[in-house]
């Protein structure tokens, strides 16, 4: 008994994402509010018929997985312009002079 190793049991699903099926779960219900959007624009407002419907749910499915999924910002950062940092030189010029300063530490409003 004390020459077996003992393993310890671990969820394998512990870390990775919920999905059902090939499809990630917390893309489901805007899937579903798509594809009733392209019905009703495509099937009810258009009169199109099933292939144009479910070629437009289609589109936008795809585009929001595309935009929504994990990792997008891999893809999207690579739009993002980076900062044009330019180095200046100036000679630095008090707003107030050294009169005005004595003036003002004997205002009222001066903390």
């Amino acid at each position: 008994m004390e020459g077996r190793p003992k393993y310890r049991k671990v969820n394998a699903t512990l870390g990775k994402q919920p999905s059902i099926g090939p499809f990630p779960a917390d893309q489901l219900i805007p899937w579903a509010i798509i594809s009733a959007i392209s019905y009703y624009l495509a099937h009810g407002l258009l009169k199109l018929n099933w292939v144009w419907t479910c070629a437009i749910a289609a589109w936008g499915i795809a585009t929001w997985w595309i935009l929504t999924a994990n990792g997008a910002w891999r893809i999207l950062a690579k739009f993002v312009a980076t900062p044009n940092w330019t180095r200046v030189r100036c000679l630095y010029k008090p707003v107030m002079n050294s009169k005005q300063v004595k003036t003002s530490k004997n205002s009222k409003f001066h903390r």
